[in-house]
């Protein structure tokens, strides 16, 4: 499953390096000299591109708001159903606004000493020169917040593609759902995940993030750096 990359990465980066770990020295001084190579990381990223073969799925036709609101008036069960999919109340529209708007992603980890969190409203481009730093071995989920405006919009996917030294060695695709417009954000949370120990997993990944959709509508790109370290301020 390539949304645990993280909690397997260690486990392979160790075997990589020496299939026969377990009668290797792996003292302090030993593995401190060691980095994974660049034909360890490509043979994992070719390990992972096997598993992400193509879906044949064809998505339905897109509606709009008003032609969804103007369909079966007399069906009570769809009324309900589009009511709790719309709500009851009309949502004012920003003309200027986009209709998905992501807002936020946070990494959310009981045990961090402070808020870890991207406002994605802002320069993107800052973020490549910045660091998440997460401690090894901590539990954590990314939470994305975003609002939709205008439009009901179908099959909302997070994808995220992790690189490490400049070799992509994993991609996850997250399935969001479909929402309708209203004026309060909506939050999506990724399955918990643990964070990778050891020496060889400790280090910089960099990210590289989409909110997309069924449509193939990219709604936000942006590139981000995990760092993994022994200690929240090793």
């Amino acid at each position: 499953n390539t949304c645990q990359f993280l909690s397997n990465i260690n486990w392979i980066f160790l075997h990589a390096w020496c299939p026969h770990a377990s009668f290797c020295d792996l003292s302090p001084h030993k593995m401190a000299e060691q980095e994974p190579t660049p034909e360890q990381l490509a043979a994992i990223a070719a390990e992972n591109e096997e598993g992400e073969g193509g879906v044949n799925y064809r998505p339905p036709a897109q509606k709009s708001l008003q032609e969804i609101q103007e369909l079966d008036k007399d069906d009570e069960s769809l009324r309900k159903y589009k009511e709790a999919l719309l709500g009851s109340a009309p949502v004012p529209l920003d003309p200027n606004a986009p209709n998905v708007q992501v807002t936020r992603l946070t990494l959310v980890c009981d045990s961090a000493p402070q808020p870890l969190t991207l406002d994605l409203t802002g320069d993107l481009e800052g973020f490549k020169k910045q660091s998440f730093v997460l401690k090894e071995g901590v539990e954590y989920r990314i939470k994305i917040s975003f609002k939709v405006n205008k439009e009901i919009v179908s099959g909302l996917k997070y994808v995220q593609q992790t690189y490490r030294k400049g070799v992509k060695i994993d991609k996850s695709d997250y399935m969001v759902g479909s929402y309708g417009p209203r004026p309060d954000e909506y939050e999506f949370l990724t399955p918990l995940e643990e964070a990778p120990k050891g020496m060889l997993a400790r280090g910089t990944y960099n990210i590289k993030s989409r909110f997309t959709d069924d449509d193939k509508h990219d709604h936000l790109s942006w590139e981000w750096n995990l760092n993994i370290k022994k200690d929240w301020k090793d």
